[in-house]
């Protein structure tokens, strides 16, 4: 059986995810079968494994930093938020229904069998599993039910390293206090202790470390400087919904909606010499972008209604008048049509007039499509004019289908024989279900080159390879992770074990 070692945070968003693709890379590149675990997670942003089963993108991301398929086992619990009080819960990659909070906390010790099952299939074939937590151990009144903190530790018998953000102060603070508020026997499954996010001289910071083992009897094994990577982030915490602000050259705006999901689809815009990219979260935001983007979003009706009271779609609807693209993805493409109906109750129940501007209805269904998949463009428009005979590849996650009622442009022909993305007969309202569809190699750059052109911009000679960028981003998180941790003691807590 592989040995465990886990990563736990005083709070959410304090780099557990990150650390643990660090962690992940290094034993991976020290020559050991590794693999990253997650019992429960909590996000909208997800991924589609090779046999269609879904998980948190947080998990595929770590599994990559192993060069792993990422498979389901990774993460045997996902749930995504559908309401201030409701996730869907999803166990083993397929959707087991809508759950309210309590009913789920109630209820979660039974999904046990399932995290274990899935956490022993993993210890067989790896050597070690780097095991994530959620939020905080600290979370006192869920702790009575808990199986993704010390739970999952005691059942996984894995010795804990506890991480703190210093960026948000108060780290020796928050440190302290986790490990005090947690029983006994848990203060003594943490091994060793973090500070994360740390700008300045670390010499500064030597009283406070001592201060915090004297007290804790817990050794500070790694100090982690703050340090920009390009990693696909977990959730909506993610610092890339902070960029707001309009940079120079091609401006491009993303509707950030309330349930705004799979966010990652437009990192691509990012790394793009001569593109703005910002997330717009007002109406008074919007401005006069050169291309508006509508990303996925957990509830479509329920994000429709918002924009529509927020008077973000009357904005919208006014710069596509005048000739602005907009690309609508997944939950975005969805609103772009005549309506939407559910008669399972599957989102907000009934039916939703949509924004008008393609001709097509979607209605959801109990079942969810989820799918790796490849097309061709078999028709362009627009942005997308020259793009016939281009392979896509990209993958799909959504409840219920959109039809072509007559007047759109049918974009992409799936390599299952359906048809994916729609557009209007201008070419400027288009939209499809794949995420992941700006990754195909030129894909994007196709795009930004003809909003270049209409700006007097040259282009220039920009190629981007995802797959070698991820490559020397894991690598350089390895690096940081050996320059900031004691490896030889975390090599030793994970041997001794609890």
């Amino acid at each position: 059986m592989a040995k465990a070692i886990m990563v736990q945070g005083t709070m959410s968003n304090s780099g557990k995810s990150f650390l643990t693709a660090g962690l992940c890379r290094v034993f991976w590149q020290d020559g050991y079968r590794v693999a990253p675990f997650k019992s429960q997670n909590m996000a909208l942003n997800s991924y589609i494994t090779a046999d269609g089963l879904e998980i948190g993108r947080a998990q595929a991301m770590q599994a990559e930093a192993c060069n792993l398929a990422p498979t389901v086992d990774m993460n045997p619990i996902l749930l995504k938020p559908t309401s201030q009080v409701g996730s869907q819960v999803i166990v083993n990659g397929e959707v087991r229904g809508n759950m309210r909070a309590m009913d789920y906390y109630q209820n979660k010790e039974q999904l046990i069998p399932d995290v274990m099952a899935a956490y022993e299939r993993l210890s067989k074939e790896y050597d070690i599993i780097v095991i994530e937590g959620a939020g905080s151990p600290a979370e006192i009144n869920l702790r009575e039910h808990d199986i993704v903190n010390m739970g999952m530790a005691k059942m996984a018998k894995a010795p804990v390293l506890l991480v703190g953000d210093i960026d948000r102060g108060g780290v020796f603070a928050a440190l302290y206090g986790t490990v005090k508020l947690l029983e006994e026997d848990e203060q003594q499954m943490i091994k060793g202790l973090i500070v994360n996010k740390f700008r300045g001289d670390v010499e500064i910071l030597k009283p406070g470390l001592a201060m915090i083992e004297e007290k804790t009897k817990i050794p500070v094994v790694g100090v982690v400087p703050m340090e920009k990577l390009d990693l696909d982030d977990e959730d909506s915490l993610s610092e890339r919904l902070l960029q707001t602000e309009q940079g120079a050259g091609v401006d491009v705006a993303v509707i950030h909606l309330p349930h705004i999901s799979n966010f990652t689809d437009f990192s691509v815009f990012e790394r793009m010499e001569g593109v703005s990219l910002r997330y717009v979260q007002k109406p008074g935001m919007l401005r006069e972008p050169d291309l508006i983007l509508l990303p996925g979003t957990k509830n479509t009706m329920d994000d429709l209604i918002w924009m529509r009271e927020s008077g973000m779609e009357a904005l919208i609807l006014r710069q596509v008048e005048k000739g602005t693209p907009l690309v609508g993805i997944c939950g975005g493409f969805q609103m772009m049509g005549e309506r939407m109906e559910d008669p399972y109750q599957v989102e907000h129940g009934g039916e939703l007039r949509g924004m008008g501007l393609l001709h097509m209805k979607t209605v959801f269904s109990k079942a969810k499509t989820r799918t790796q998949i490849r097309g061709t463009m078999v028709e362009g428009a627009g942005l997308w004019a020259d793009f016939v005979g281009q392979e896509v590849t990209g993958y799909e996650i959504h409840m219920g289908t959109s039809e072509n009622l007559g007047g759109c442009r049918e974009l992409i022909r799936l390599s299952d024989g359906r048809v994916d993305a729609l557009s209007n007969t201008d070419g400027n309202v288009l939209g499809s279900y794949l995420h992941g569809i700006f990754d195909t190699p030129g894909f994007a750059e196709m795009m930004i080159r003809k909003l270049m052109a209409k700006k007097g911009m040259e282009f220039g000679n920009y190629r981007f390879d995802l797959e070698a960028h991820k490559e020397a981003e894991y690598n350089k998180l390895a690096d940081l992770v050996r320059r900031s941790f004691d490896m030889e003691q975390i090599y030793k807590i994970l041997e001794a074990g609890v």
